[in-house]
């Protein structure tokens, strides 16, 4: 995504050029600025668009509370997952699987302070509870 970025910005600046403008114009503040541009980078960058209206999740931490594997795993993951859900019900709660493991993981934190501030909280009753690197849903705008 950001290398797609990188290259319309660059293509922008390979493309356009500008009319010399004379020293009298200069003076007076007046000039005109002719754009020369390959049709295809308006195309280009309605797909980056495009591309970035799909995506709706952003580098952030959640703590994980939970993960096995084994026999009844996906039953314990559901345990904890509702668990969690009735003590932090503003809290997004999220049980996904990744072979071999059920992986239970809550909150949507934008920086690791804050995830660190949660856990404290957590480690009580979840002390095998870390902080962890993942794609966090984006903030709601009211």
């Amino acid at each position: 995504m950001k290398t797609l970025g990188l290259y319309c910005f660059l293509l922008l600046f390979m493309v356009i050029r500008l009319n010399p403008v004379s020293a009298q114009e200069s003076n007076t503040n007046t000039g005109t600025i002719e754009i020369i541009q390959d049709p295809r980078v308006d195309e280009l960058l309605k797909k980056h668009v495009q591309i970035n209206q799909v995506i709706n999740t952003i580098d952030g931490f959640r703590i994980q509370v939970f993960s096995d594997s084994g026999n009844n795993s996906k039953n314990k993951a559901q345990t904890v997952r509702d668990e969690i859900q009735s003590r932090f019900s503003g809290m997004g709660v999220y049980l996904t699987f990744k072979s071999p493991n059920y992986k239970v993981r809550i909150g949507d934190f934008r920086t690791k302070l804050n995830a660190q501030r949660f856990l404290i909280e957590l480690a009580a009753d979840y002390p095998n509870a870390f902080i962890i690197a993942d794609q966090i849903n984006l903030p709601t705008t009211d």
